[in-house]
């Protein structure tokens, strides 16, 4: 959940209502955020410089992007103690719309552009702390650390339109970025922020492209360097009134969001209140689209779906009334029977009937709700698959092995080539992994289990892991297009390879399974043959047969796979498939 600082005085002014900590602490219980934390501007800043100002942490639903700043806080409490309706916003009508054009080389990049004009706002030092504080807190959750949103606000006196969008070789980009007085081009930039504590994490986003995507005004000056920076010349600043904000993307959907909650914040500073400029955006192909879209949406909820759901008996009036208290302006339909909800652009956190029904439980109070016990009584069972991992960890546990808990994603390599094996298009890839590590849901517990050694490898020998958990694989005959399957894996690392101690740990397995050996070929049990599987030493592996079908294998691991995971001693190991033994 993001934590938000809130000055008390400024909080409270906006409000029109004080409270004591206490009362304010139950308060946000009640409307579902947490007051987590009393402290003071000194304390958060850790110097004693200028007044000391008492602050309010605040810790916010994930979703609700529209409380990241004082003034959605304010808001949503005024609206939810009925001091005041949720506002309506406008879009003006200029007498000549400013247009934003889009160029084709960005679809290689940063595919989306939208942008807003904030008129005749009036900033003081701590709006505008907040009006950038905002752009952090939404870079760092809906933004996605700038993958999917990058924002840039801009003082549209300093700067003329028409506005250009475009995506060049680093090389042709030059610019003085923000705070700086020295031009670069697009690689020099690159090197100077990569020692920067703040922006350098964000500069992988771009760094390998071909293009980046930069946004210019109508003589060419650049505006800003997206995810990155923005240029210099037209920064803004608590003088500044009236503001140019794009938000580039890859995802259309959420710079909406984003463009919308900085708008609807925001706009309350502007001389006319809750109004924005609107701007034209114009793509390569031709098709025009105006920005922002302040119109509410529309949903609704029966009625009944509501009071069963909460366990209440509410009349369709008090429903609308308790939602109405949510910021969503509602109204009860002709025939009684739905509550119709006018969803406003700060409530993007709206998008089922169950939605609508929670914010009715919210206003209601959920300690207002009565405890009832259900009609029926029913005792829950587990899924047969979770039995039987129950039960053989206990068993694999008596035996003398450790049970080890690996992440479910793993690198590439250590997914393949790290277990001598060829990428055979079986593994669930993430399209934009945050780190190397994580770019594949794993296909074996073997590279797990195997990293699991090697952090452990300064204990004392001999090392008895296992893992009973499910890998994913894609399947083009299901929905999803991929399906889990629970595994089993076990290792022994000691200075010799105890080959036999993983065999007799197999028979073990069988012998709980209560699966009989039989002749290789024959059906009713299992048996093993020799197996080609790379991962183990050749001559000594097997694959495990039941019912005639290979579940899995075991062997002494190759010395080629230790190597990779920097394990010193010998180690055998197996891995099988334990849903045909259901």
């Amino acid at each position: 959940m993001p934590t938000v600082n809130v000055d008390v005085v400024t909080l409270y002014a906006q409000i029109g209502r004080e409270f004591t900590d206490k009362e304010f602490e139950d308060l946000c219980f009640d409307f579902g955020i947490e007051l987590e934390d009393v402290t003071s501007s000194h304390e958060l800043s850790g110097k004693e410089e200028g007044e000391n100002r008492k602050i309010y942490r605040i810790d916010i639903p994930a979703n609700r992007y529209d409380m990241l700043c004082v003034e959605g806080i304010a808001r949503a409490i005024r609206t939810y103690l009925e001091i005041e309706r949720p506002p309506v916003y406008k879009v003006t009508k200029p007498a000549k719309m400013h247009q934003l054009h889009v160029g084709k080389e960005t679809a290689q990049i940063r595919p989306y552009v939208v942008a807003a004009i904030l008129r005749n706002v009036e900033f003081d030092q701590l709006r505008y702390d907040g009006f950038i504080e905002l752009q952090d807190k939404l870079h760092n959750n809906i933004c996605r650390k700038r993958t999917l949103v990058a924002i840039g606000t801009h003082d549209l006196d300093t700067i003329t339109g028409p506005f250009y969008y475009e995506a060049q070789p680093p090389q042709d980009i030059n610019f003085i970025p923000l705070n700086q007085t020295k031009k670069m081009n697009g690689h020099e930039l690159m090197e100077f922020y990569q020692s920067d504590r703040k922006l350098s994490k964000f500069l992988h986003i771009i760094k390998d492209s071909p293009v980046y995507p930069v946004v210019y005004d109508g003589e060419k000056r650049v505006l800003s360097l997206p995810p990155i920076i923005n240029g210099d010349h037209s920064k803004i600043s608590k003088d500044s009134k009236n503001i140019f904000i794009e938000c580039t993307a890859t995802d259309l959907n959420k710079a909406k969001v984003v463009l919308n909650t900085i708008v609807a914040m925001y706009s309350t500073y502007a001389k006319e209140k809750f109004t924005v400029e609107p701007v034209e955006v114009v793509y390569p192909d031709g098709k025009k689209y105006v920005y922002p879209d302040v119109a509410p949406r529309q949903m609704s909820a029966k009625v009944d779906y509501i009071n069963s759901c909460i366990g209440i008996k509410a009349t369709p009036e008090e429903l609308a009334k308790y939602v109405s208290r949510m910021s969503l302006d509602a109204k009860v339909s002709a025939d009684k029977s739905e509550v119709i909800c006018d969803i406003p652009i700060t409530r993007s956190d709206i998008l089922h009937a169950c939605d609508i029904m929670e914010d009715a439980a919210v206003a209601y109070n959920f300690n207002k709700i009565t405890e009832t016990h259900p009609a029926t009584n029913t005792i829950a069972q587990p899924f047969p698959i979770n039995k039987l991992t129950d039960m053989l960890r206990r068993e694999i546990a008596n035996a003398g092995y450790t049970e080890g808990l690996a992440f479910t994603l793993c690198s590439h390599d250590e997914n393949f080539k790290f277990l001598n094996k060829i990428d055979n298009h079986e593994a669930v890839t993430l399209a934009n992994p945050r780190t190397a590590e994580f770019q594949v849901v794993r296909t074996s517990l073997l590279p797990g289990i195997l990293k699991t050694i090697s952090a452990n490898k300064h204990l004392p020998l001999p090392l008895k892991l296992f893992e009973i958990q499910d890998i994913v694989l894609r399947d083009e005959t299901v929905e999803r297009r991929a399906r889990n399957q629970r595994n089993f894996s076990a290792i022994y690392c000691n200075k010799t390879s105890g080959f036999e101690r993983i065999h007799g740990l197999v028979d073990r397995l069988m012998q709980i399974l209560n699966v009989k050996r039989v002749p290789a070929g024959k059906l009713g049990g299992y048996y093993i043959k020799e197996s080609t599987n790379p991962t183990f030493f050749e001559g000594r592996r097997a694959d495990l047969y039941y019912q005639g079908n290979v579940v899995g294998s075991f062997g002494v691991v190759h010395p080629e796979v230790l190597g990779h995971f920097e394990i010193t001693f010998a180690c055998s190991a197996l891995e099988i498939n334990i849903e045909p033994f259901l």
